[in-house]
């Protein structure tokens, strides 16, 4: 898997874009470059997490011939363990995928607008999870579904 990455700049035109909460100071190219970098963090370390997800889990594929003489408690060892690492990769290429579609976001100018209802996320909210799509009344509907 090779990683995409999406240059953004920090213009004020660009942060000027960006919508804020009725009580939120608008974005400034300092807070927006904090976001950014996290995001670039983020995408980085889940770039090589899925790189050895992915390696762990074509040596368990390759073992899994091996199994020749193995009891059942072996079997479904190997078994859990493959799912485990399936699993780990999947959650990784999820969150690597979050965090360009938040960088696309903020090249675009949609970044800080929830996905469900449209109205801002939240600058504190972001700051703390940059690749969030909705706000926190969305995100509370999403989870009890």
């Amino acid at each position: 898997m090779r990683a995409r990455t999406i240059a953004v700049s920090t213009s004020t035109e660009q942060t000027r874009r960006l919508r804020v909460g009725k009580d939120e100071k608008p974005w400034t190219a300092k807070e927006l470059a904090v976001v950014r970098a996290a995001l670039e963090v983020d995408i980085a370390r889940l770039h090589g997490e899925i790189a050895a997800a992915e390696s762990d889990l074509a040596g368990l594929m390759r073992d899994a011939g091996d199994g020749a003489g193995d009891d059942q408690a072996d079997a479904g060892t190997k078994t859990f363990e493959r799912e485990q690492e399936i699993s780990l990769a999947n959650n990784a290429r999820e969150m690597f995928e979050q965090c360009q579609h938040a960088l696309g976001r903020i090249v675009d100018g949609s970044y800080g607008i929830c996905e469900s209802c449209g109205n801002p996320i939240g600058k504190n909210r972001l700051l703390a999870v940059p690749r969030a799509t909705l706000c926190i009344p969305c995100k509370s509907k999403q989870e009890r579904r």
